[in-house]
């Protein structure tokens, strides 16, 4: 990310935000309940992974997984009730008392990770479940405070999903996303529950982000009052194949979805007539507590947000000492290198012109760059994966509360691709520097890559994933695309590619800065533009997300940095055995983890007799 992610990182973060029925008293159950008791660790980890697929049918779909005994998830939606929550964690709760009576010494080193994996992100959740309010994402990263807000919420991420994810191949799918529509305003309605639950207790988001989402909120509104895209998805894609697919649709989305999103466009303007303009958790009731909660869960450490903030400013002066000699080199001498970058960025040579050409052109960019790093991934992984990837722009509706791109893989058997996700409602999010490490980070050798091995692995473990190791992992694949030589000979590439680092390290200071250090939205804006050379235009938009996901924007350079760190131990552990093709392969081959679980699987790559 700049990333959000939609696609298979957000999917998984739905875990999160919705429930379908659980083997729990009084509920049917599509997954057979936990594994008894005595049960081996690998028939107990599938139980496991079963009950979390039904806790997200839409997550079913996007990994390709909702056939054969799990066909019934496809004409469902996750329960983002209270009592789906509910369920969620009297789950994790049962779950976590069942892994902790496996021994992990008498492990395969397989299992024992794939245990520590469970351990980590279900007591994490469950320490967030105990907070009063808020989303928790369970294997995922979009932990929030608030439930519906500018880039949170079903009405953004269930049209994404039926127009993205699910497939519409003939009838049977078709009626499956007609049941989806029908579903939506009851999980629509399940949300504003806990929306005006939050309300009560005080927790109002800041008033610009409420303006964002109702803005957006009325569009995606008045498009349902009118049909839309929602009904325009399926109608396109069953043109040849026969049924009153139009009006039946038309007849669900025009009435009760946009009466759903009625009623929460009205408890989001009564909120708005509430909130005031304070940026940070700190103003909100137990802010403190969710925010600590929030940068553990982001970075799997316990990092406090003083040293979160020294850290990133310390990262920034090494990374502008390696910018300040190009930027001299090419003429810019006069002004810190924030400034000098905001002179560079105004140069017209890297814009692309605000309209469909430029668009166009953005897009090709991008896929060039692509297409340059499939060629070099042989001389940094020995073992490589497909690589399934289509390039697209964002639903123009959601671009206004978006970042500027955002990335993941597709499904298991490969028939749902990857994607990267471009927000192109004004061309002045890009450059033509800032792109190629942006296909690296969202695509390949970033997101989609890493998510293609994690599907190699047992289910359980392209289920949960980490936030600190997924966009450390996309931040380390920027520093791969340096080192394999996509900007030999170019300059500014590499002043894009150092800013992009840098910018992860602003994350860090600016992430604190609003939730523990009180600073204004405006502070944060005006430090962060001026202090990295960044685009106002890209900026504010980052801004209001680190408002509505405390945390989660400083898991990238955490989780970068202790990956170079482990690097480093290996490569001065190993010496001339030393291979960056098995180091890259011991990292992602041992699937996404925690931080501590990363080094552990580091220290058994280098204990390994040929340091493979």
């Amino acid at each position: 990310m700049n990333t959000n992610d939609f696609s298979r990182r957000e999917m998984l973060g739905l875990v999160g935000s919705g429930a379908a029925a659980l083997a729990l008293p009084g509920c049917a159950s599509t997954s057979g309940g936990l594994a008894p008791r005595g049960a081996s660790v690998e028939s107990f980890l599938d139980s496991v992974a079963a009950q979390l697929v039904a806790l997200s049918p839409e997550g079913a779909t996007s990994l390709g997984i909702d056939t054969g005994s799990r066909a019934a998830l496809r004409s469902q939606l996750g329960d983002r009730s209270p009592k789906g929550q509910a369920r969620i964690a009297a789950l994790l709760r049962d779950a976590l008392k069942a892994a902790r009576r496996h021994d992990p010494a008498s492990l395969p080193a397989e299992a024992r990770t794939s245990l520590a994996v469970v351990e980590s992100a279900f007591s994490v959740a469950l320490d967030g479940f105990a907070l009063p309010y808020g989303d928790v994402a369970v294997g995922g990263w979009r932990n929030t405070p608030y439930v519906v807000i500018q880039n949170v919420g079903g009405y953004i991420d269930t049209p994404r999903f039926l127009d993205g994810d699910h497939p519409v191949r003939d009838a049977a799918d078709a009626e499956a996303y007609l049941a989806r529509l029908a579903a939506f305003p009851a999980q629509l309605d399940g949300e504003l529950a806990r929306l005006k639950a939050a309300g009560r207790m005080g927790v109002i988001a800041p008033s610009f982000l409420l303006d964002k989402a109702i803005r957006q909120m009325t569009l995606a509104r008045q498009d349902a009052a009118s049909g839309g895209d929602l009904v325009q998805s399926l109608v396109r894609r069953t043109a040849t194949i026969p049924g009153d697919w139009d009006r039946r649709a038309r007849e669900t989305v025009t009435g009760p979805v946009t009466a759903a999103l009625g009623r929460q466009l009205d408890e989001l303007k009564a909120q708005r007539a509430r909130a005031t303009d304070q940026a940070g958790m700190w103003a909100r009731p137990r802010g403190d507590e969710w925010y600590a909660w929030g940068l553990r869960a982001s970075t799997t450490t316990r990092r406090t947000p003083d040293e979160v903030h020294r850290m990133g400013l310390d990262q920034l002066a090494l990374l502008h000492g390696r910018m300040d000699p190009i930027l001299r080199k090419l003429g810019y001498t006069s002004g810190s290198v924030g400034e000098r970058m905001t002179a560079l960025g105004k140069d017209k040579r890297f814009h692309f012109s605000n309209d469909d050409k430029g668009r166009a052109e953005i897009i090709a960019l991008m896929q060039s760059k692509i297409d340059f790093i499939r060629g070099k991934l042989p001389q940094a992984f020995r073992t490589l994966v497909r690589g399934n990837l289509e390039i697209r722009r964002l639903p123009p509706a959601e671009e206004p509360g978006a970042p500027g791109a955002y990335g993941g893989a597709g499904s298991i058997d490969g028939t749902v691709p990857g994607k990267i996700w471009l927000n192109l409602g004004s061309t002045d999010l890009h450059s033509k520097y800032s792109l190629p490490t942006l296909a690296f980070h969202e695509g390949i050798p970033g997101h989609v890559w890493q998510g293609e091995y994690a599907n190699r692995l047992p289910l359980i473990r392209t289920l949960l994933a980490f936030n600190a190791y997924s966009e450390g992992w996309a931040l380390y694949a920027e520093t791969l695309g340096d080192e394999l030589g996509a900007y030999d000979g170019d300059p500014v590439g590499q002043l894009g590619y150092l800013q992009s680092i840098a910018f992860r390290a602003c994350r860090l200071v600016v992430d604190t800065g609003l939730h523990a250090k009180r600073w204004t939205r405006e502070q944060a804006v005006d430090w962060f533009s001026t202090t990295n050379g960044s685009n106002v235009a890209e900026v504010a938009p980052e801004v209001d997300r680190y408002c509505s996901w405390p945390g989660q924007a400083c898991g990238y350079k955490v989780g970068h940095s202790e990956i170079l760190a482990q690097r480093d131990r290996a490569r001065a552990a190993l010496g001339p055995r030393y291979d960056l093709r098995d180091f890259n392969d011991a990292v992602v081959g041992g699937g996404n983890v925690p931080l501590d679980v990363l080094a552990q699987n580091v220290s058994r790559y280098i204990a390994a007799p040929t340091g493979r």
